[in-house]
């Protein structure tokens, strides 16, 4: 079987899943939400303030849910021998491995881009005055960037639940990780901090930066974590029986 028929059997995969639906609604859901409540209290006067980030300050909460979508989407072919059905209909397991890759980051990237411009509109809204400052560049460059960083986030955790051979194990890692880390390191900058996935790709929704990264290599740096994660997940999909 080619890849394009795969691929769109793995779509449809998606699109009967109600709880990957719902995963991708609570994206949109979750990332304009809290950047509505960040544009009500948005601290504007402080000397660190910056108007950028808390217009995309939902994009925090917003992946959470994008790490759910890629975990469910990659575990739930664990469950009742799911994977070993699969692969009678698709021996080439790279192949398949690839297509599930492609689902799960298609519909993240247009729903990220959706939620992106959300919180820009929200952001810009609440913030009034104090995001005069803002430019076109900054808030496209800040909607971009929110699809992209969605997108890999939800590739890290479909790579690691390939890997583990479960859902609950990659979330039970990954969300104390993205909420705890994210904030007890947040403020600290040039230091190894500043390498790790979630705080890399954050860097693009920043308006300055004072980091040795920069919004476009912070992505590629997250880039660098999803394509480790989904190597290591192609490989067990290989090597370990299904």
């Amino acid at each position: 079987m080619s890849f394009v028929p795969v691929l769109h059997a793995e779509l449809i995969k998606i699109r009967t899943l109600r709880s990957l639906i719902g995963a991708l609604c609570a994206v949109v859901l979750a990332t304009g939400l809290f950047s509505a409540l960040a544009g009500l209290d948005s601290g504007a006067g402080e000397e660190d303030f910056d108007p950028l980030f808390s217009a995309f300050f939902g994009v925090s909460f917003g992946q959470i849910a994008a790490v759910a979508f890629g975990a469910t989407a990659v575990s739930s072919e664990f469950q009742g021998g799911g994977l070993r059905a699969t692969l009678a209909a698709v021996p080439r397991r790279g192949r398949w491995f690839a297509a599930k890759t492609v689902a799960v980051a298609l519909p993240v990237l247009a729903v990220g881009l959706v939620a992106g411009g959300v919180s820009l509109a929200v952001g810009k809204t609440l913030l009034g005055a104090d995001a005069n400052g803002l430019s076109w560049a900054e808030g496209l460059r800040g909607v971009i960037g929110c699809g992209l960083y969605l997108t890999l986030m939800a590739l890290l955790a479909a790579g690691l639940t390939a890997l583990l051979r479960s859902g609950v194990a990659t979330l039970s890692i990954l969300i104390p990780f993205l909420l705890i880390v994210s904030f007890v390191v947040g403020g600290v900058s040039g230091t190894i901090a500043d390498f790790l996935p979630d705080k890399a790709g954050q860097v693009v929704f920043h308006e300055t930066w004072d980091g040795s990264l920069g919004p476009w290599t912070g992505l590629a740096v997250t880039a660098l974590w999803a394509a480790g994660a989904l190597l290591a997940g192609a490989w067990s999909v290989r090597h370990r029986d299904a």
